[in-house]
């Protein structure tokens, strides 16, 4: 069954055709185990793409499955590489302005698509769509969207402990790390902070919150910055 026609009652941004205003062509093979990919945007210059794109998604029968937009669909290339428009170049799934995960620990594939440098400190930032198992079809999660746009790039998937954790910083020498657990048909929920301040030369002062029985203990420690570094 074609999947576009059983949903075409989904939002645009989900099942838009292909991309009529990008023509810079990538594609990923072996983006996943299940999927490629062909990335196409706007504009291209130097060692970056940028712009209105879409990520198109096949399965590996080669049929699209689902096609993503992003209003700004950042993607750092090599300078060698030389795109042109309506040249097709191979990329490596390293290249990450499409990441393939289990973002919430529920067995299927869930697809980041760079949108922009929205995060902590200007970093990377994503739009970040679950895979509905009764819809058949990627749809935008507002919740790991907003936490994929406002840390140090995308956030860790720590499939043994099924935990995301997120990285962030305050000015230079303030770094902050959050660890979410995923509850299924509820969304994230916070279970884990650690700030490592700096900001006094010498020493690094450690404050970490940890929810246990519904909650939270806090603890501070103070180390020497040689002693922690090597600790580290």
């Amino acid at each position: 069954m074609n999947l576009f026609n059983k949903y075409k009652h989904l939002p645009a941004f989900v099942l838009l055709g292909p991309a009529c205003f990008g023509q810079y062509q990538f594609e990923v093979k072996n983006a996943s185990k299940n999927y490629d990919a062909i990335i196409q945007v706007e504009n291209c210059y130097d060692d970056r793409c940028s712009g209105k794109g879409t990520v198109e998604l096949f399965d590996r029968k080669n049929t699209k499955v689902q096609t993503l937009a992003s209003d700004n669909l950042v993607l750092e290339i090599d300078q060698a590489e030389k795109p042109k428009l309506g040249k097709m170049i191979q990329l490596t799934n390293t290249q990450n302005s499409v990441i393939i995960d289990d973002f919430n620990f529920d067995g299927t594939e869930d697809i980041a698509v760079r949108n922009g440098n929205m995060g902590n400190y200007s970093a990377a930032s994503y739009d970040v769509y679950v895979f509905n198992s009764t819809r058949m079809a990627f749809v935008k999660s507002k919740e790991l969207t907003d936490l994929a746009s406002s840390s140090l790039d995308i956030f860790d998937v720590d499939v043994k402990r099924k935990r995301l954790i997120s990285y962030g910083k305050s000015g230079c020498c303030d770094f902050f790390t959050t660890e979410y657990a995923v509850i299924p048909n509820k969304g994230l929920d916070k279970v884990f902070e650690k700030e490592e301040d700096m900001t006094v030369e010498g020493r690094v002062k450690v404050i970490t919150r940890e929810k246990i029985n519904n909650k939270w203990v806090t603890k501070t420690k103070v180390y020497p910055s040689e002693q922690y570094n090597r600790e580290k």
